[in-house]
């Protein structure tokens, strides 16, 4: 069963840092959540790669308010 974000965090860099389930309360370190999206394990979520560094980011659906960055200003 694939679990779908419904708040992020944005750490001192300004990048995601953190995200958070539905029907959860705590939030889950970037780290752990994007080895996860690897794995399909989230709903609508990709993973990419930029500059060496891997990133989450949300399957493009022309709808602003589910982006991650979106999330993270709630």
């Amino acid at each position: 069963m694939s679990k779908k974000i419904d708040k992020a965090r944005l750490g001192e860099d300004r990048n995601i840092s953190h995200v958070r389930f539905e029907n959860s309360e705590k939030f889950t370190p970037i780290r752990k959540a994007i080895p996860m999206a690897e794995r399909g394990e989230i709903e609508h979520i990709h993973v990419v790669r930029r500059c060496g560094r891997k990133y989450l980011r949300s399957n493009p659906d022309n709808r602003r308010d589910n982006n991650l960055l979106e999330l993270a200003k709630r």
